[in-house]
């Protein structure tokens, strides 16, 4: 069974095309590295959408890149083409797209609407009710699963929420303090993102660590970031709240901010409360915090060259997370382990000291020798024995591999609805 993914982040497209057999282990079972039985055909994507120099890059099943190059993609749709150009062209895994069994989106905010469903006109209406929270994800989600129904009708679309891996947080983490109507018929509550990745780098981590029950903090840190409190492999706390413009600061987003703050900067300013929450939510974060970018290679870059607001926007981005980790480690009575993923987590040995720097007191100490090693892939970075008799928290830098969840998700659905026929 072929299952086409379609990940798009707020200034990313990826794609993964797998090949899985028709029935697997349940979800909550763990989620183990693709076997010979699941096996990626290929990949591709685009990264810093809407700059004049986005990358666009693809490879085959082989592993080696069959395309790279520098070129400017203005939104996601352009980037979807792209894709499909890629996979049905010459050398491509497929002779037409409607090969794929399904098509699976890792949505993000379907508000009323969570978990695993398949697309149709009241999921797509109820992605553009919080379209306004999830400005940089939802409108551009609706336009491609729109597009895909149109030149595809005969593909199965399956979205897959973000939010759905977070529904077991206990409301004490989960409701604001804010009046019940707002709550119940509004929707207004932490809904959490990034489950897709947090579902794997949890689920991971109960195969590496042996002790039950376990405690994990995942750290997702890349252009989009976020902080994850987990038991046994369930979400029970996490950063992000009723939109992805909250929590950590993200690339180019505020992350927690004040809103009576808003009311004063109306004032001094003149600009309207919509112009302030664009403001918000694409020219703030590290990137307006640095004034230079919002990219974690190149605020690096820049600090080693003594830029001061280079080197203040790692700072608060840093502090941010200890904050949300030192709250996780209070809430789990302790911890067992921390992973970190996505493009900052896994390739910024600079952020991972960083965080975890002056914590030996709590059994968290790092390995510099193994932080720093080059390479990439699953490794362990902690410090395995120490001369205290405090346990060693397992420190893990673990590759997500959102798709592949997606991928699994989409066919359970499948399996599922032809079982109930």
């Amino acid at each position: 069974m072929k299952i086409l993914v379609a990940n798009l982040g707020s200034t990313s497209f990826k794609y993964r095309l797998f090949e899985l057999p028709h029935t697997g282990s349940s979800m909550t079972a763990g989620l183990r590295e693709a076997t010979s039985l699941e096996t990626e055909l290929a990949r591709g994507g685009v990264e810093r959408i809407g700059e004049a120099r986005s990358r666009v890059y693809a490879s085959c099943q082989a592993g080696a890149t069959a395309l790279e190059a520098l070129m400017p993609v203005p939104d996601h749709a352009v980037a979807l083409q792209a894709a499909l150009t890629q996979l049905t062209g010459e050398g491509g895994p497929l002779k037409r797209i409607d090969e794929v069994a399904a098509i699976g989106f890792k949505a993000v905010h379907g508000g009323r609407v969570s978990g695993v469903v398949r697309v149709s006109p009241d999921v797509l209406a109820a992605m553009e009710e919080v379209s306004q929270v999830a400005p940089a994800h939802n409108p551009p989600y609706v336009r491609a699963m729109r597009l895909m129904a149109e030149r595809l009708p005969g593909v199965p679309l399956v979205a897959a929420f973000e939010t759905g891996f977070h529904t077991t947080i206990p409301d004490r983490n989960s409701f604001y303090a804010v009046p019940t109507e707002w709550v119940e018929k509004y929707h207004v509550r932490r809904w959490g993102f990034h489950g897709a990745s947090h579902r794997f780098v949890s689920n991971r981590l109960l195969e590496l660590v042996q002790k039950r029950p376990l405690r994990t903090i995942t750290c997702h840190l890349g252009g989009s970031s976020s902080i994850c409190w987990t038991l046994d492999g369930q979400s029970v706390g996490t950063s992000m709240g009723m939109s992805p413009q909250s929590g950590l600061p993200q690339n180019n987003r505020a992350g927690d901010f004040d809103p009576f703050a808003l009311l004063h900067l109306a004032k001094a300013t003149g600009k309207s409360f919509e112009e302030l929450l664009a403001d918000l939510s694409a020219k703030s974060g590290l990137a307006g915090m640095s004034g230079t970018s919002g990219d974690m290679r190149d605020l690096e870059s820049a600090a080693a060259a003594g830029n001061a607001r280079a080197q203040l926007a790692i700072d608060v981005f840093v502090a941010s997370i200890r904050h949300w980790l030192g709250a996780g480690i209070v809430e789990l009575g302790g911890i067992d382990a921390i992973a970190f993923t996505g493009g900052i987590g896994e390739n910024s040995p600079l952020t991972r000291a960083a965080v975890t720097r002056d914590l030996t007191e709590l059994g968290i100490e790092i390995d510099s020798d193994a932080n720093t090693a080059t390479g990439s892939g699953e490794r362990q970075i902690g410090v395995f024995q120490s001369i205290t008799a405090r346990p060693r928290v397992a420190l893990w830098v673990i590759p997500t591999n959102e798709e592949l969840v997606v991928a699994r998700q989409t066919r359970d659905l499948l399996a599922a609805e032809m079982k109930g026929n």
